[in-house]
C-alpha cells in the first residue's frame, strides 16, 4: 500500500504542475474554434505545452501503480487533489494570488487526503464482465464525439463543459487501467478496455486542451475534478469491491468528502486574479485590433467593443 500511495502522491504533482505549464502553452497558441490538425501542431510548437504532457505522462505512468494496488476511490481522491499543487504553482509560474477561500480549500484537501489514507482498506476486483469493458468503450467513443460539438461553443460554460468531458474521460482511462487483462499481448488486443484506455485519454487530453483555451485552468479543471473523482470512486465501489478498512468506514467517507470538498472549494474560490488577468489579455488585445468590426454594447458602463 506505501508504494501505491507513494506513486499516487507523486502523480498528483505531475498533474498538478503539468495543468499549468499546459495552460500556459495553449493560450500561446492561436485560438480554435473546431478540432484539426493544426491546432494539434500548434500545441506541440509550444515547450510549455510539450513540457506539460510530458509531466501528466509521467503522473499516468505513476497512478498506473497505485490503480493496481489501491481502491479506486482512494487513487482518485489522491490525483484529483492536484487542483491544490496547480493552484500553489499558479502563484509561483503565473504569479497568481490565493485569497482565504483557496488556502481554506488546501487546507481541507490535506486533511481529507490524510483521513482517507487511515481509513483505506484493500483493493477490490481487478476483473469485470465483457459488458462492463464494452461499456468503458462506447462512453469513450461518446466523450470524443461530444467534443466535437461542444467545442465550437464559447465561454466559461464551454469551458467547463469541456473539462466535464475531460474529467469523464480522465476517469475512463482510470476504470480501464483497473479492469485491463493483462495476461499477454493477444488478451490486452483483444480487450475493448484497451481501447476504451486510449479513447479516453486522448478524448480527455484533446476536451481539456481546448478547455484551457476558453477559461482559468481552475475553470476548466473544476467540473473535470468532480467527474474523475466521484465516477470512477463510486463504480469501483459497487462494481469492483474496493471498500474502507473494518471499522473505519466513517473515517474513508469523511476523508473522502473533505479532500472533494477542498478540492471544490479551490474550484469555487480559485479564480486566481494573476491567472484572469493572463487569459483576458489576449481577448482584450483581439478586441482592440478588431474595433473596426465591433459596436459599443448599449448600457455598458465601460464602452467596451463587442465583436459581432
Amino acid at each position: 500500500m506505501l508504494l501505491g500511495l507513494t506513486t499516487a502522491l507523486v502523480a498528483t504533482v505531475c498533474f498538478g504542475f503539468g495543468a499549468v505549464s499546459q495552460a500556459r502553452g495553449a493560450r500561446s497558441a492561436p485560438r480554435a474554434d473546431r478540432v484539426r490538425a493544426g491546432l494539434v501542431a500548434a500545441l506541440l510548437r509550444s515547450w510549455q505545452f510539450v513540457l506539460g504532457t510530458v509531466l501528466d505522462i509521467l503522473g499516468f505512468v505513476l497512478s498506473i501503480v497505485a490503480l493496481r494496488s489501491l481502491p479506486l476511490f482512494l487513487v482518485q481522491a489522491v490525483t484529483s487533489s492536484s487542483l491544490a499543487v496547480t493552484a500553489l504553482a499558479a502563484v509561483w509560474l503565473l504569479g497568481a494570488r490565493l485569497r482565504r477561500g483557496d488556502v481554506a480549500g488546501i487546507v481541507a484537501v490535506v486533511v481529507g487526503l490524510s483521513l482517507l489514507a487511515l481509513g483505506s482498506g484493500e483493493e477490490g476486483r481487478e476483473h469485470a464482465p465483457a459488458v462492463f469493458h464494452w461499456g468503458l468503450f462506447a462512453t469513450a467513443v461518446a466523450i470524443l464525439l461530444a467534443t466535437l460539438v461542444l467545442v465550437r461553443r464559447d465561454g466559461t460554460a464551454a469551458a467547463a463543459g469541456l473539462g466535464l468531458l475531460a474529467g469523464v474521460g480522465f476517469g475512463i482511462t482510470s476504470l480501464a487501467v483497473r479492469v485491463l487483462d493483462a495476461s499477454g499481448l493477444t488478451a490486452v488486443f483483444t480487450d475493448p478496455a484497451a481501447y476504451a484506455l486510449a479513447l479516453g485519454g486522448l478524448g480527455g487530453y484533446l476536451a481539456y486542451a481546448l478547455a484551457l483555451q476558453r477559461g482559468t485552468v481552475t475553470a476548466a479543471t473544476a467540473a473535470g475534478t468532480v467527474a474523475e473523482t466521484f465516477g470512477p470512486a463510486l463504480v469501483g465501489v459497487v462494481a469492483l469491491g474496493d471498500s474502507a478498512r473494518p471499522g473505519f468506514v466513517w473515517c474513508a467517507l469523511a476523508g473522502f468528502a473533505t479532500a472533494v470538498g477542498g478540492t471544490f472549494l479551490l474550484s469555487r474560490f480559485g479564480e486566481l486574479e494573476g491567472e484572469s488577468a493572463e487569459l483576458s489579455a489576449p481577448h482584450q488585445g483581439a478586441e482592440a485590433r478588431g474595433g473596426r468590426r465591433g459596436r459599443v454594447r448599449p448600457g455598458s458602463p465601460d464602452g467596451s467593443a463587442v465583436r459581432r
